[in-house]
């Protein structure tokens, strides 16, 4: 009796939810647009255990959700069923902006819905303006992964141009700041710049996370969405988080936040007009320091070469006093010496205002060309800004030396992590967001910026990693840099021993592909945490592509993979398909690799790797061991 009574109740409560959320679909104004372009799609194809189990509770729980999240806005769900032999188990987590009346909320959930069924995987991920939904077969509710942050600059750039950037800048700053303190971590506000012009601004992260989570996910968001300015609109999203902005209205009025409240001490602005009138100010020092550069350049240098062609309207970078940098480094002490390479040696520095560098002192020669080449190269990669890539602060001109002033990376470079006397053991984790990382900063070189940007030299010692271990790639754009004094090899190439594509090292043939290759080599030496050339490890393992190349053929690809142990919880089939998309980026010929582009979707499951059999990899044999011996750091330059 009491079990029909309840059955009964439940049936009454599920007729009442649907009678409210079809009465909200039918009053929700006409004007109503629930904002359903895919912002990003991500799918995990491996095949869940008891798959068919599996399907079976995922159709269940993800029309379920679809039906209670236009009334809530946000619904965390899971469902675990067993059997006699077997278990299965799904999570999904459905969440709409909070501007969106429950019609466009639906309305973008059912999109969201058909995407994500055409995963058939373990995991997916659809992300849109206007929702989020995501399942897996485990609970992740209050994660943030940092493996699918996007932004998507808008084409037309905002009348006036340098207020507007100001303005959006200063709202962008506060809506991250005061986003993670406001329950529901949902924010929208509109802002006027100097000549009146109306900037809208949004923010919100997923429910689930942790307020430091939702902080960190907006601060990247942040950085990708500034590069953005003057555009007049953009939009930035992570796996956890969503900004944008706008010189349009994209959400409702009565939808915006008074941020005052919400922000830290020392951050909330006192009144409209001081907002203003500082703005104002700013934009009018800018416009007379801009002006007195200029003629400064004029009388100085009025005979300097023109930028190379793409790069004539780049701005400079930084230009740096050398007793500044002198002072900042204790006069170049050894004791602050972080490394040296090809290009000269690097020290760390600390500035007066306490911020700390690393600068990098070049060996130019006395060569008339690097010299005039160094200001076309440092100009273009100083406006060269990426996540993974090593910011350029400045550069200093003293006699016939040449300094670069670099951002300072706490954790040093990679080679001395998985190679170093004091080597730490990473997990599969830290070294696939590694893997990942690097591809994204090489992609973004070879197709993203406004010129192709090759960077001949990728090895572990110009990945260096921040304090998060997350990767950046140092020393992109200055092989032209190297005097013609440093070659080993007959011709100019600029590479590692060891690291060189084949058909560059012995032909002098470049392409972006010369990159690809040396980064499935790099890939090999994360997953085996053995070097590229190593003299010290049995005949048959001195040559990290040789020995794996044999355990390729022989079916035990797996036994390259350093410690079982350390990376406990790993997926077989996700480590042996990134050895595979390593072999591939290393085939012999050029065309059988992939561009990082490709490399980067088949990482994030994105795109299919090939399984079929590779053929013969490409590596140079270096015959004479005496002299590797007695040259272990020797370059291929």
């Amino acid at each position: 009796m009491g079990k029909a009574m309840a059955g009964r109740i439940s049936q009454v409560e599920n007729s009442v939810r649907l009678i409210v959320l079809l009465a909200m679909l039918i009053i929700a104004p006409i004007r109503a647009d629930p904002e359903t372009s895919l912002l990003t799609w991500l799918c995990v194809r491996i095949s869940p255990n008891n798959s068919t189990l599996f399907e079976q509770i995922l159709d269940a729980t993800l029309a379920s959700v679809v039906k209670e999240v236009a009334l809530s806005g946000f619904v965390t769900k899971e469902q675990e069923t067993s059997t006699d032999t077997t278990t299965a188990s799904v999570n999904v987590l459905a969440q709409c902006r909070k501007d969106k009346s429950p019609a466009d909320c639906f309305s973008c959930i059912k999109v969201a819905e058909n995407q994500i069924r055409n995963c058939s995987g373990v995991s997916a991920i659809a992300y849109y303006d206007g929702c989020y939904l995501r399942y897996a077969d485990s609970n992740f509710y209050d994660q943030y992964n940092d493996v699918t942050h996007k932004h998507v600059c808008g084409t037309v750039e905002a009348a006036d141009s340098s207020s507007f950037s100001a303005t959006g800048r200063s709202l962008i700053s506060d809506l991250c700041k005061a986003t993670p303190r406001i329950n529901g971590y949902f924010a929208a506000q509109t802002r006027q710049g100097p000549s009146n012009a109306t900037i809208y601004g949004l923010a919100f992260c997923l429910r689930s996370i942790q307020r430091k989570s939702c902080e960190s996910c907006l601060n990247i968001a942040q950085d990708n969405i500034n590069n953005c300015f003057p555009l007049s609109d953009e939009r930035a999203m992570d796996d956890g988080c969503y900004l944008r902005y706008d010189s349009k209205p994209f959400f409702p009025s009565n939808a915006t936040v008074d941020l005052a409240r919400f922000l830290p001490r020392g951050n909330r602005a006192s009144s409209p007009k001081l907002i203003i009138i500082a703005v104002a100010g700013g934009v009018f020092l800018l416009a007379l320091l801009y002006c007195l550069l200029v003629f400064r350049k004029q009388i100085i240098r009025p005979s300097q070469k023109k930028d190379i062609e793409g790069a004539s309207e780049l701005r400079g970078p930084e230009d740096f006093e050398f007793k500044i940098l002198k002072k900042a480094t204790n006069n170049f002490d050894q004791a602050n010496k972080l490394g040296q390479g090809g290009f000269g040696e690097v020290f760390k520095g600390t500035l007066k205002n306490g911020k700390v560098v690393a600068v990098k002192k070049l060996k130019l020669g006395h060569s008339v060309s690097a010299h005039s080449e160094f200001e076309i190269e440092v100009k273009l990669i100083s406006n060269v800004n990426h996540r993974n890539l090593v910011r350029l602060l400045g550069c200093c001109r003293q006699g016939q030396e040449r300094l670069l002033i670099y951002e300072y990376m706490p954790n040093g470079s990679l080679d001395r992590i998985i190679f170093g006397k004091n080597k730490r053991l990473l997990s599969w984790k830290e070294r696939f967001n590694i893997i990942l990382g690097t591809a994204r900063g090489l992609a973004y070189l070879h197709e993203e910026f406004h010129v192709c940007i090759i960077h001949h030299d990728i090895k572990p010692s110009n990945i260096l990693l921040d304090h998060n271990f997350q990767p950046k790639i140092a020393d992109f754009g200055l092989a032209r840099l190297l005097p013609n004094d440093k070659t080993h090899v007959s011709t100019r190439v600029a590479g590692t021993l060891g690291y060189t594509a084949p058909e560059y090292c012995n032909r002098g043939q470049l392409t972006e592909k010369a990159d690809t290759y040396s980064f499935g080599v790099v890939v090999l030496e994360i997953i085996s945490g053995r070097k590229s050339i190593d003299l010290k490890q049995p005949p048959d393992m001195e040559y990290l592509l040789q020995w794996v190349w044999s355990l390729y053929e022989d079916d035990k690809v797996l036994e390259v993979v350093e410690s079982e142990k350390e990376m406990e919880g790993y997926s077989e089939e996700e480590v042996l398909r990134v050895i595979n998309l390593a072999l591939q980026c290393i085939q012999a010929s050029v065309k059988h690799r992939p561009s990082m582009s490709e490399v980067v979707r088949i990482l994030l499951n994105e795109d299919k790797i090939d399984f079929q059999k590779h053929l013969q990899s490409s590596f140079v044999n270096v015959e004479n061991k005496d002299y590797m011996k007695s040259n272990a750091t020797i370059s291929v330059q």
